[in-house]
């Protein structure tokens, strides 16, 4: 049999060489494109984005990457916009967080002494003196009012013998909170005082509150640390002291059962 003839090897480089050879002119081509851009005048640049955008409109306004143009340059912008709109929701968020943490225990403190006035309106009207006693409450205290004219005789601090057996039982409503802070404010009217004893308003609803504070500590088991007492003058009116039904409203005696939750 005859031997089949060998082919002759193929003329020019192996295919591989030639996928190599391109490979190694992109490579080439894209380090000098670097090299380049990264040694670019920043006049001529600037100049041939202009030239785009005019031609092109490519870069609007002929902007650079670090301009104001809309493309790379707004990109940035719009990132640090990002970043700052994410910075101040965590911001906002938190204070949220703590807004509404305040707003649960001013609402806590709220109920709080809602249902202490609601205790001592009872006890009031069982113990016959809910006709001179007024009781009210806010988000901080609960406040039991005595009229002046009750507790005492016109420009005296001196608490009447016919008013003691109410404060003895103001004193026994206050002993079931002893461990709330409890304070005493002292009012006048608007009208000037000046006695022997007495230079103006501001000394006698301070002796006045005294004498109230003085008295409670006699007759009951309170802590005189918990016990508080002011004089408020003519300061603090809850009516209009130009009629006479006013001027003696605002002469008062006011004992005020702070919350727990607050912070005194």
């Amino acid at each position: 049999m005859a031997k089949k003839r060998q082919e002759d090897p193929p003329k020019g480089l192996a295919p591989w060489m030639a996928t190599f050879s391109d490979l190694m002119n992109l490579l080439l081509c894209f380090f000098v494109l670097l090299f380049s851009m990264s040694t670019v005048d920043a006049e001529k640049f600037a100049e041939l984005a202009a030239s785009l955008s005019s031609s092109f409109s490519v870069l609007p306004n002929g902007a650079s990457a670090i301009g104001d143009g809309m493309l790379v340059s707004n990109g940035v912008s719009q990132l640090n916009e990002l970043a700052e709109y994410v910075n101040n929701m965590g911001y906002e968020a938190e204070e949220q967080i703590q807004d509404d943490a305040i707003e649960e225990v001013k609402q806590q403190q709220l109920e709080e002494t809602e249902q202490i006035a609601e205790v001592i309106e009872a006890l009031a009207g069982k113990n016959n003196i809910d006709k001179q006693l007024d009781v009210d409450f806010n988000g901080q205290y609960v406040s039991l009012t005595l009229n002046g004219a009750l507790l005492f005789d016109s420009g005296s601090a001196e608490i009447k013998e016919e008013a003691k057996p109410i404060m003895d039982k103001v004193a026994m409503i206050l002993t079931k909170y002893r461990d709330h802070t409890i304070e005493i404010e002292g009012h006048t009217d608007n009208v000037p005082i000046h006695t022997a004893r007495f230079q103006d308003n501001n000394e006698l609803s301070s002796f006045r509150a005294l004498s109230v504070f003085n008295y409670l500590l006699e007759v009951s088991e309170l802590d005189p640390a918990i016990l508080k007492h002011s004089g408020r003058g003519e300061y603090v009116p809850v009516a209009d002291n130009s009629t006479p039904e006013g001027r003696m409203r605002n002469r008062r005696v006011e004992i005020k059962i702070y919350s727990n939750l607050l912070d005194n």
